[in-house]
């Protein structure tokens, strides 16, 4: 990681140097809870900044990517992020992090430079000069928490996840969502980030005994609790609302039929766009590679809908861009992506695990 990250970082007094090239500082954790997210997020930023070079760069220029950990807490992200801005180190911001992460980097730039953010959020207000890719929580787990319901008689849940307010909203959405459709909230926790004792999480559980869990922990603590609950031996559905597929290796797969993830994309979905680009990324990284997933395919939609604003706006200046923002589209390994509202509407597919993949059960 510290190679790839040296490959992608210079100096600051080397970026202030050289105005020939535009830099997008590039959000991904390298640390902490979603450290697993960089490795494969950071292949796809740089997939896609080698695809905008290779077609003649960006208003005439190159782009280079200067990645920032955003693993680390928010306040100190945030600092990072527009200290870049101020020094004119970067002109633009893409990310695939927490949205606590998010909303301080929102809160530092106000606008000072785009902000392209890529995996599912919690909905609310858009800023100018911020631009959403992922699906709002009532989009994400609706199609989830409905196909349970139908397919597996889901009609007690209990809602996990993690302390923040991407969690906090995704279960506000999903507790309106079972009360449209007659079913029941069993139980609620929210857990702090690095939770290591899964054990009185899954005593509640059997306590209570749910027909499912709609699972909004993140990165190593979802590894952590999913692990736990194999062994546990009980036996409901779990719905995960970001589940991909490394989070799945580190599981050690899953065989029970009973995991399920709500996402925006999965590798294996089977798109004439998605076959050409596994093959590229395949021959650019090798097959060896870390995997292709919905939060690291999300960098390679950001930094390709940057490029694309620009372009259409001839300038990374926010006014000019927020003005045509609206029907500014690109091509990405899920299809067409058009923005509307600084947001796109996109299909959602749920997977469920079968062993170390997804397969595609529905989509809407």
């Amino acid at each position: 990681m510290a190679d790839l990250a040296a490959a992608l970082l210079e100096p600051l007094e080397a970026h202030l140097l050289r105005a020939d090239t535009l830099r997008f500082a590039l959000v991904v954790p390298v640390s902490g809870v979603l450290g697993l997210v960089g490795p494969g997020a950071i292949n796809c930023a740089m997939l896609a900044a080698g695809e905008v070079n290779d077609a003649g760069g960006l208003l005439g220029r190159p782009v280079e990517l200067v990645l920032v950990d955003g693993g680390r807490p928010p306040a100190l992200v945030a600092e990072e992020v527009a200290e870049l801005a101020r020094a004119g180190a970067v002109q633009a911001v893409v990310g695939t992090h927490a949205s606590d992460v998010r909303v301080s980097i929102e809160d530092s730039l106000r606008g000072m430079v785009p902000f392209v953010y890529a995996p599912p959020y919690e909905g609310g207000v858009r800023r100018p000069g911020v631009y959403f890719l992922g699906e709002p929580a009532s989009r994400q787990v609706g199609p989830g928490l409905d196909w349970l319901i139908e397919h597996r008689r889901a009609r007690r849940w209990f809602l996990l996840g993690n302390d923040y307010v991407w969690p906090r909203l995704v279960h506000a959405a999903a507790r309106d969502h079972l009360l449209s459709r007659s079913a029941t909230v069993v139980g609620e926790r929210l857990v702090p980030f690095g939770i290591r004792d899964m054990g009185p999480l899954i005593e509640e559980l059997a306590a209570v005994r749910p027909d499912a869990v709609l699972l909004n922990l993140i990165g190593s603590d979802l590894v952590g609790f999913n692990r736990e609950f194999a062994a546990s031996g009980l036996g409901c559905a779990r719905l995960c609302g970001a589940l991909e597929e490394h989070g799945l290796l580190a599981i050690g797969g899953d065989t029970s039929g009973e995991l399920y993830a709500a996402m925006g994309y999965f590798g294996s979905i089977a798109t004439e766009a998605n076959l050409g680009l596994r093959e590229r990324y395949t021959r650019r990284f090798g097959p060896q590679a870390p995997l292709l997933n919905g939060h690291g395919h999300g960098c390679y939609e950001g930094v390709l809908m940057l490029a694309a604003l620009a372009e259409r706006a001839g300038a990374l200046v926010v006014p000019a861009i927020d003005a045509v923002s609206d029907g500014t589209s690109i091509v990405s390994g899920r299809g067409p992506l058009t923005l509307s509202g600084r947001h796109v509407r996109q299909r959602v597919y749920l997977g469920r695990a079968d062993g170390l993949d997804f397969d595609v059960v529905t989509s809407c």
